[in-house]
């Protein structure tokens, strides 16, 4: 009985693992089609005879060396300024006692209920007002703070024995050499799970790139997605094509760093 309920259990895991992966691999395998194996009836999963084509015209279509490179300065720069802002206020409201504190990490934490689109009129307006509009700064200051990060991170911090902090401070040490000498180095695992999630969504960022820049010069990968949309048509094998380069550095990413990550979301949601 007990083999048997294991067995479901991993089957079930199975078709769960196989339904996300799938719809990269048709991305893929569509990718090499031509557009006639593409729009065939019934689908075919394999293509007959596998073609670069599509990935030659995505990259001659789009100025994709430009997108990637605006793509690397926006990721670097939200998660270096997210990862600072993360540790300070992960620390204060960790280790600092102050009135209130409790109460407005709470209020914190609500407003990870108010999805980002509902967000977008304000930060805009607020771009606009600094003069900022297609500026590759209004790519990256809407993303320079996180509150679930902040909560991970402020997790991970709790779980520090208090010993640690007060041998600390007997010794001399203030709050923020504690802070980078001592807590720092013991949340590498926190730390590395926030910036590989960060960097994730940086780089799928979309819909805030297309409403605060109109250069080509300022526009970031997955804009250029855009490209392959036209009023005539989508030709849906250049399209996979290009949504391919955009997301295989992503992919890749994740597979080398899928343990830590999984081992900071762990630790991090968990006190003690």
């Amino acid at each position: 009985m007990k083999n048997l309920k294991k067995s479901c259990i991993y089957l079930l895991l199975t078709i769960g693992a196989f339904i996300m992966v799938f719809p990269f691999i048709w991305m893929i395998l569509s990718s090499l089609k031509t557009a006639a194996e593409v729009n065939s009836i019934p689908p075919t999963f394999f293509p007959s005879s596998p073609t670069m084509e599509n990935y030659t015209y995505a990259l001659e279509k789009a100025p994709f060396l430009i997108y990637f490179r605006n793509s690397v300065i926006v990721t670097i720069a939200c998660v270096i300024c997210t990862q600072f802002t993360t540790i300070l206020a992960a620390f204060a409201f960790s280790r600092l006692k102050f009135p209130g504190r409790d109460l407005m990490f709470s209020l914190l934490l609500s407003m990870m209920m108010i999805p980002f689109e509902m967000l977008i009129i304000t930060n805009y307006q607020t771009i606009v007002g600094w003069n900022l509009v297609d500026n590759l700064a209004a790519l990256i200051i809407p993303f320079t703070s996180s509150v679930f990060y902040t909560y991970i991170l402020r997790n991970f911090f709790l779980s520090i024995p208090d010993s640690l902090y007060y041998s600390a401070r007997v010794d001399g040490a203030s709050n923020w050499k504690y802070l980078w000498r001592v807590m720092v180095p013991m949340a590498k695992p926190a730390l590395v799970t926030i910036g590989l999630l960060n960097a994730i969504t940086c780089w799928n960022s979309f819909l805030w790139t297309v409403l605060v820049t109109n250069k080509t010069e300022n526009r970031t990968l997955p804009f250029g997605l855009y490209a392959f949309m036209t009023s005539s048509g989508i030709r849906y094998e250049r399209l996979m094509a290009a949504a391919t380069i955009v997301v295989i550095p992503m992919i890749i990413l994740f597979i080398c760093f899928r343990k830590e990550i999984v081992t900071g979301v762990s630790r991090g949601g968990l006190k003690g």
